[in-house]
């Protein structure tokens, strides 16, 4: 969708839009929506938001942005880089400004109210959408700048933007006839509709199931932590005296891990198992369905073999070819790691004299046993050394220690729920960078998993750096009792990796916003967040903030060399289970006709096919897959470890000459985290790294090499 912020034109059509944008925003001076923002920052007015606002605010948003797409159409001048391309560019002020806001509160804060919203402005929003993107004339204006570009000394940025305009054009079906083009809308506004369906029954689904235990020793093997932790959601729940475990992670993994109970760990893993696949009302089987073939439909329209090859088309990979060879380099030795880690644990169930083979809800109960006999390293034991605030504060030290930046806490900064906590960002001298929001529990209104996003993306307006307003919501373990939140090393890596596509966000520096931050191509956009990753790992770093939250008592050297020693245990499992979700959603995108049949079937002959074993589901089943359903990761859920190849291989360079060394820090920031989408993400990658990447180190990583099989 081509809605940014307000046209650069002609001086009467500015005129004009400023007149129109005015009236818009004085038709409701109530709607803080359609207000200038006056708080610190000019970030949102959280206090002052009421649902009833966004509607109204949206369709103004929509009313206004037309009139300034038809003011470029209409431009009796010649068409130009400025008066046609910048001006797409910076269209769509007001409407951006109310629908990140809203798309935002809809994942981290909704309701009932937001959600009924966003059913019934989708159809709206998609519809002015391809208006946009299939006007003819539009379209005719952005192909005479195209076809002058060799004589219009552009600078690289600026060649960059024509070209992403240019292709967004044909990308969306502007060269399609008009019976097609009438098509293509009806399956965007179908689309549109079908992924929020889908994410709003996962939530349900999540929300509805509470494993509801009032029998004490069915807590056995449960750390103190999870039991009170039980408790307190009991006490919420209206259940006082019993204990309440749900499907968000902080409370299903760790019973999943520790519970002695055989038969309640099967009980939670299938209700977790089998979110959006119950033939309820909340069933996604149908919507995925429907999804899939829309979107198989969607890419041969405009010339395309299938989804896959259409999404890939645009990113480093290039084609689905590319992204199996990866795969393939990976699955067997991979698979190999984890049907040892299997025999293992068959191993230990026999010598305790169980009678039953390894199922899905045994693993990570007995991979922790193992992990406690093999390395005498228990994750409870971790867990008092990462408290939420020292792991912030280990954060901020190593981003000050790389990149210089300061953080000032902002308590009286509007937000948009308690929990929520702000911070000024800023340069060692005290220039600003941005502002960013952090929100760490989960709760009914939020969506599960962890994510970064923007509220204000940065660009450069006269000259000047507009600075960004970003957000990290995740879904950590909460304070319990007297004691803090207390973070699993897992959440740990999650902190540092959503903060580095945080920092991807803060540091742009680009001249148009569309290019800025995160707007790169999915299997580039997780190298700043992954590298980060390797930083909480080191143990100089876990110096910094593993301080133990009742003694003060720094991590000891022991603890960490336990920990080193444990890094690549249980990664064959962690490996498969997320490729094998890799290759099931290049198994949805790659269909040439309709998927009809069994849904769990289509997975089930998937997974097979590829030799995944019963003992082990893909880290995101077919019902509950939210990145590529509804999270814009469709055929590109490869990307994690495609750039995990990227930062593996670009850690070394910090590894090789200091984990803070201050020269390479600079040139990560200069050409990757400030660059955004103004150029080949791989010429960018290789200014940092003098070369293309190696797999080498991931394999090493992970443990994956041939002499560890």
């Amino acid at each position: 969708m081509i809605t940014k912020t307000l046209c650069v034109l002609a001086t009467m059509a500015i005129g004009l839009l400023a007149n129109e944008q005015a009236a818009g925003q004085a038709k409701d001076k109530n709607n803080p929506l359609l207000q200038k923002y006056s708080t610190p920052h000019q970030v949102p007015p959280f206090h002052l938001i009421k649902n009833e606002h966004f509607k109204p605010a949206l369709q103004e948003g929509i009313r206004v942005n037309q009139q300034e797409i038809d003011a470029i159409v209409n431009n009796p001048k010649a068409p130009t880089f400025e008066n046609t391309i910048v001006a797409m560019e910076n269209a769509g002020q007001l409407l951006g400004r109310v629908s990140t806001v809203f798309y935002n509160l809809n994942s981290a804060n909704t309701n009932e109210e937001i959600q009924k919203i966003a059913r019934e402005i989708a159809p709206e929003l998609s519809a002015h959408s391809d208006n946009i993107i299939l006007n003819k004339k539009l379209f005719e204006r952005v192909k005479t700048v195209w076809k002058d570009k060799k004589d219009l000394k552009l600078t690289a940025e600026q060649q960059k933007l024509l070209e992403e305009t240019y292709k967004s054009f044909l990308r969306s079906g502007a060269n399609l006839n008009d019976a097609d083009k009438d098509k293509l809308k009806k399956i965007n506004g179908e689309m549109s509709l079908l992924s929020l369906q889908y994410g709003q029954n996962i939530l349900a689904e999540t929300n509805a199931y509470q494993l509801v235990i009032d029998d004490k020793k069915d807590l056995a093997g449960l750390p103190e932590g999870l039991v009170a932790a039980a408790a307190d959601a009991a006490k919420q729940a209206g259940k006082p005296g019993k204990w309440v475990f749900t499907l968000h992670n902080p409370s299903v993994m760790p019973f999943l891990q520790y519970a002695d109970n055989r038969d309640l760990r099967k009980q939670i893993w299938e209700a977790y198992s089998l979110r959006g696949n119950n033939n309820n009302a909340n069933d996604n089987k149908e919507v995925l369905r429907k999804i899939v073939n829309l979107r198989r439909e969607k890419a041969q329209l405009l010339g395309y073999k299938t989804h896959a090859h259409y999404v890939l088309e645009e990113t480093m990979a290039k084609s689905p070819e590319n992204v199996n060879k990866l795969l393939d380099q990976l699955w067997a030795p991979a698979l190999a790691v984890a049907k040892q880690e299997e025999r293992d644990i068959q191993k230990m169930m026999d010598a305790s004299g169980a009678k039953f083979k390894v199922a899905p809800y045994d693993w990570r109960y007995y991979t922790e046993k193992i992990r406690k006999e093999r390395f005498d390293l228990d994750e409870q034991e971790l867990k008092p050394y990462f408290s939420l605030e020292n792991i912030r504060k280990g954060v901020f030290t190593v981003t000050e220690k790389l990149y210089g930046l300061k953080f000032k806490e902002l308590p009286n900064l509007p937000k948009y729920h308690q929990d929520v906590t702000a911070y000024e960002v800023s340069e060692a001298d005290g220039t600003l960078v941005g502002v960013i929001y952090m929100d760490f529990f989960p709760r009914a209104s939020k969506r599960s998993g962890a994510w970064m996003t923007s509220y204000r993306s940065q660009k450069t307006e006269k000259g000047k750096r507009l600075a960004p307003v970003v957000s990290i919501v995740c879904n950590f373990t909460k304070p319990t009792g007297d004691a803090p939140a207390l973070l699993t090393f897992d959440e740990v890596t999650t902190y540092f990796h959503e903060f580095g596509h945080a920092l991807h966000g803060l540091l742009s520096n680009v001249t148009y916003e569309s290019m800025a931050g995160t707007s790169v191509p999915r299997d580039f956009v997780e190298l700043p967040s992954q590298i980060m990753e390797n930083w909480a790992a080191e143990p100089e770093v876990l110096k910094l903030y593993g301080t133990h939250y009742k003694t003060g008592q720094l991590i000891s050297n022991e603890l960490i060399e336990k920990m080193k020693k444990a890094g690549t245990f249980n990664q064959g499992f962690e490996t498969t289970e997320y490729l094998a979700a890799s290759l099931l959603d290049l198994a949805y995108h790659t269909q040439t006709q309709n998927l009809t049949g069994d849904i769990n079937q289509f997975e089930k002959s998937s997974m097979s096919k590829v030799g995944l074993p019963d003992q082990i589901i893909p880290r995101y089943r077919s019902t509950y897959f939210s990145h590529i359903f509804s999270g814009g990761y469709s055929a590109g859920y490869y990307s994690y470890i495609w750039s995990g190849v990227l930062d593996t291989d670009a850690f070394q360079v910090f590894k090789e000459n200091g984990l803070f060394n201050k020269e390479k820090a600079q040139s990560f920031r200069k050409n990757i985290l400030e660059k955004g989408g103004t150029a080949d993400p791989m010429e960018l990658y290789k200014k940092f790294r003098g070369a293309e990447p190696s797999i080498q180190p991931l394999l090493k990583k992970r443990g994956l090499t041939p002499v560890s099989l």
